[in-house]
C-alpha cells in the first residue's frame, strides 16, 4: 500500500513522533544526497540547481520561535520531500535525455537540397540519422553510398504528398551500372515506417540496392508487413522534405512523372531536359 506524502500526513507524524519523523527526514535527504552523488558522472544538475528548481531553500529558517515549532519542523520536512523530488526527479530525466542522443550508435549526416517547390536557388538542408540497431545491414550500405559521394546530384524522381519522396538513381548511368547487382540481403523490420523514417526501395526478397524513401507520413504503416525496413531517420529539416517539387506526380507508366528505366539509361541528362524542376541532392556531408 501506498500513501501519498502530503503536508498533512507528515504534521501528523510529527505531532505524534517528533524523533520518528527527524529520522524520515535524515532518510530523505540520505536519499537526496545518494542521487546526487550517482548523478555525478551523468550531467545531472548541482543542488543548488535542484534548489533553484524547486524554489525553496533547503531547511526552515533558524528564527523559528518554540511557539512555531511544530510548523516550522513540518515545514522543513515538506521542504526536503519537494526538494528530494526535484533532485530526484531531475536524476531520472537526464539519462533519458543522454541515451535519446546517443541511441542506435548512428552516424548524422546532412543533405543539402536544390530546386525545393521547383524553384531554382531555392536550398534547404535535412540531417539523416542512420539506424544501425534497426536495419544494420540498410544502415551499412546508406553509409557507403553517402562516403562515396553517390548522391550528389541525384534527382527526387518520384514525390508523392502523404505518402514518400523517392530518390537514389545516380545521375551517371556509367556509375549506377556499378551498383545495380549489388543486392543488399534483406534487413527483419523492427520498426514501422513512421514519418521522417528511410527505407530502401525493393522489388521482392533480398532486392535493394541503392533507391531510397522517405516515408512523408505515419500511415506508411502498412509497409511493415512488405518487408520495407526502416535503416535511419530524419532528425531536423522535415519541413524541407516536405517542399521536394512534387508537381510531376506518379511516375511513368502509371503517371506523367519520371520513367525509371529512362533515368537509369540516360541520367541527369534525360531528367535535366524533360524534368527541369526536380529537386534535387546538391552535398552530403557527415557531421
Amino acid at each position: 500500500i501506498t500513501i501519498p506524502i502530503t503536508t498533512y500526513n507528515i504534521g501528523k507524524l510529527i505531532n505524534s513522533n517528533p524523533n520518528k519523523m527527524m529520522k524520515v527526514i535524515g532518510t530523505v535527504t540520505l536519499l537526496a544526497i545518494q542521487a546526487l552523488q550517482a548523478s555525478a558522472f551523468s550531467g545531472v544538475p548541482s543542488i543548488s540547481a535542484a534548489r533553484t528548481a524547486a524554489q525553496i531553500p533547503l531547511f526552515a529558517s533558524d528564527a523559528n520561535t518554540d511557539t512555531n515549532g511544530a510548523l516550522s519542523r513540518r515545514d522543513a520536512a515538506s521542504k526536503i520531500v519537494a526538494t528530494t523530488v526535484a533532485v530526484t526527479g531531475m536524476t531520472s530525466l537526464s539519462p533519458f535525455k543522454a541515451n535519446a542522443e546517443e541511441e542506435g550508435g548512428g552516424k548524422l549526416i546532412e543533405f543539402t537540397v536544390n530546386n525545393l517547390d521547383g524553384e531554382e536557388g531555392a536550398t534547404g538542408t535535412f540531417v539523416v540519422k542512420t539506424r544501425p540497431d534497426w536495419a544494420p545491414i540498410g544502415a551499412e550500405r546508406f553509409n557507403e553510398l553517402a562516403e562515396s559521394s553517390f548522391f550528389d546530384g541525384c534527382r527526387a524522381f518520384r514525390v508523392l504528398p502523404g505518402f514518400i519522396v523517392q530518390f537514389g538513381i545516380n545521375g551517371d548511368p556509367e556509375v549506377q551500372s556499378k551498383w545495380r547487382s549489388k543486392n543488399l540481403k534483406d534487413d527483419p523490420v523492427r520498426v514501422t515506417n513512421s514519418r521522417g523514417t528511410m527505407v530502401f526501395a525493393t522489388s521482392g526478397k533480398n532486392t535493394r540496392t541503392t533507391q531510397l524513401f522517405i516515408n512523408l507520413a505515419d500511415r506508411n504503416k502498412f509497409l511493415d508487413g512488405q518487408g520495407f525496413s526502416p535503416f535511419a531517420e530524419i532528425v531536423s529539416g522535415m519541413d524541407v522534405v516536405d517542399r521536394f517539387y512534387a508537381g510531376y506526380g506518379e511516375g511513368a507508366p502509371s503517371g506523367k512523372g519520371p520513367n525509371q528505366g529512362l533515368i537509369q539509361a540516360k541520367g541527369n541528362a534525360y531528367l535535366e531536359a524533360a524534368y527541369p524542376k526536380l529537386s534535387y541532392v546538391s552535398k552530403v556531408a557527415f557531421k
